[in-house]
Formats: C-alpha cells, sequence, structure tokens
C-alpha cells in the first residue's frame, strides 16, 4: 500500500470527526479491515508533518486527536 493510499483510507475514516488514535484504528479496521502495520500514531505524525492530517493532543480525551480539514484534503494525495 503507498502512502497515497493511506493518506485517502484515512481521511474516509476521519471523515469530519475529530477522533483520537485508538478511534482511528478501530474505524480503519471496521470501514477497510485495514490495521496500519506501524502503529497508526506514527503514521498519523507522519501524515500531520507532510500536513494531510491535523493532530492535537487533548487532556480531556485522554491523547491525540485527529482530524482532517479541508486544507488537508486539498494536498496532493
Amino acid at each position: 500500500m503507498t502512502g497515497e493510499d493511506l493518506a485517502a483510507m484515512v481521511w474516509d475514516a476521519l471523515g469530519d470527526d475529530k477522533l483520537t488514535t485508538f478511534e482511528a484504528t478501530d474505524r480503519l479496521e471496521h470501514l477497510f479491515g485495514y490495521r496500519c502495520p506501524d502503529d497508526l500514531a506514527k503514521t498519523l505524525a507522519k501524515l500531520r508533518k507532510a500536513g494531510k492530517v491535523k493532530g492535537q493532543v487533548s487532556v480531556e480525551r485522554g491523547g491525540w486527536v485527529w482530524w482532517a480539514d479541508e486544507e488537508c484534503r486539498s494536498q496532493d494525495v
């Protein structure tokens, strides 16, 4: 699987929601039967550095939350 394929899957899994890493992992597995081989947190961090997702620490939710807005989705996949 290419990084481009994974970015598109992550965008679909996140939808318009802000999800914790755990929730994003569950959603990817539920929607696509896919479990990230190298720990989704690492992959999400790489996608964040590339501007393809956004993330921040949430004390209320106990970890990182991730989302993809129009700015992220406008990046080349």
